[in-house]
């Protein structure tokens, strides 16, 4: 593909408007952020200041003291995804264990597993090196069955976690109950793991960049990207161009508005809900001393976990395709997911029943259709390498993905095999055109088939 040497229209580049509800979490002091104008340059350029893109910045800037490198984003350091998540951080990556291995074979289903424990484990670390009052609880991930079809995949993941000698626990029903106080029949066990405030972490994240001498230009989209000529890749914003030595577009689902060909990486609305406190009797109940985090074993599974101030974090179970729905569409959607959340929380115990509802917000993430990431160089852009696509796993993948690509950046030797994920391009989905409505059918098929199973 070919890119296009003019800005895309305004039409092209229009959404349906930034995710909705404001989140339980604050943002925190960030760097200053003056629009990006007139010519710019620099040694390495990050467009989105997410948790992919500032990590790539802090390892570079930590490796490599003295490079110039600017960080560009839309708006700004924790406006999208990284910081309207629900702070979940667990072991997992790709599809699910028995899938990876009849996709890919069981050493590169291991692989990929042992990747994600060390990405739970880099997040860990970052947050002692950032030394970030975040909310950081580590504990345990539980991924929990109460239906016939999620205790079906339930096993197949835990045979193929002992074929691969992975340490994935089998939790019984009684198992859990000492854990959580819901009726689940059974569960897998997921470690190391932990839960955060996302927005906290990406905000010093942007901190610790800027005190290394990391520019930060806000409100400035992306509107495109031109192959170098003579220095690098050109990179065209609303009031300016920026040149770059090399160039990292951590953009997820955005690359699709600039014509990047990195395949299709889907926006899907995903939404959640925050509480009040609850009474001390009903947290510990909720197993809130240990800090778990329990998801169902479903499509598109529903998840809580518990908050310190004593708080219930919902998400999951309802997702939107927002590509081609306008604002009153996709706001009556949203009024259907977190009404349908609320409802689900509520039935998970007693004392929950009347629990006031606090916080209701959406997010988008990325999503790719065999659920694998795109950690790469960009084909026909030299220079310029692409993150995205995390599939809902990115608290953990996207600050891997950030030292992985800084790596390269900076010449580090081929590790060996590469994982599925870095590659170039996902595969390409019907978005556009009349086949769109069947994805959409597709994924709100989905969407029923987890309101059922629940």
């Amino acid at each position: 593909m070919n890119e296009p040497r003019s800005a895309p229209s305004a039409s092209r580049l229009r959404t349906t408007g930034p995710p909705s509800g404001t989140p339980c979490w604050d943002l925190a002091e960030l760097p200053a952020q003056p629009q990006l104008h007139g010519v710019v340059t620099a040694d390495v350029a990050v467009v989105g200041a997410g948790l992919a893109g500032l990590a790539c910045a802090y390892h570079l800037a930590e490796r490599a003291p003295g490079l110039d490198i600017a960080v560009v984003d839309a708006r700004g350091p924790a406006a999208g995804a990284s910081g309207r998540g629900t702070g979940l951080l667990g072991p997992r990556a790709g599809p699910a264990v028995d899938r990876a291995v009849r996709r890919f074979g069981p050493d590169t289903a291991r692989r990929m597993h042992q990747a994600s424990v060390r990405a739970v484990q880099d997040v860990l670390d970052l947050c002692g090196r950032l030394d970030v009052p975040c909310g950081l609880r580590p504990g345990e991930q539980i991924v929990a069955a109460r239906s016939p079809a999620g205790l079906v995949a339930l096993a197949r993941q835990a045979r193929a976690c002992r074929a691969l000698g992975l340490d994935v626990p089998v939790l019984s029903a009684a198992g859990l109950r000492d854990r959580v106080g819901v009726p689940y029949t059974a569960g897998l066990l997921h470690r190391p793991a932990a839960t955060l405030d996302p927005a906290a972490l990406t905000c010093a994240l942007a901190r610790a960049c800027a005190a290394k001498g990391v520019r930060f230009y806000g409100d400035s989209p992306l509107l495109a990207v031109h192959p170098g000529e003579l220095v690098g890749p050109e990179l065209v914003f609303p009031q300016g161009r920026l040149y770059a030595g090399q160039a990292v577009l951590a953009v997820n689902s955005a690359a699709q508005s600039v014509g990047l060909p990195v395949g299709t990486v889907l926006p899907l609305e995903v939404y959640a809900v925050a509480t009040a406190p609850l009474s001390a009797p009903a947290y510990e109940a909720l197993g809130g001393r240990a800090g778990y985090a329990v998801i169902d074993a479903v499509p598109m599974a529903p998840y809580f976990r518990l908050l310190p101030d004593r708080g219930v974090v919902a998400g999951g179970g309802t997702v939107t395709v927002p590509a081609g729905l306008g604002e009153p569409r996709l706001r009556a959607r949203g009024e259907r997911a977190w009404a349908w959340l609320e409802g689900w929380l509520r039935s998970l115990h007693p004392e929950l029943a009347q629990v006031r509802v606090t916080h209701r917000w959406s997010g988008r993430i990325g999503m790719t259709g065999d659920d694998l990431p795109v950690v790469g160089p960009v084909d026909g852009f030299p220079d310029v390498w692409y993150i995205g696509g995390c599939c809902g796993h990115g608290l953990a993948l996207s600050v891997a993905h950030g030292a992985h690509v800084a790596g390269a950046l900076l010449g580090d030797p081929d590790p060996g095999d590469p994982l599925p994920w870095h590659r170039s391009r996902a595969p390409r989905l019907p978005v556009r055109g009349p086949a769109r409505s069947l994805l959409r059918t597709y994924v709100d098929t989905q969407g029923l088939v987890t309101r059922r199973a629940c």
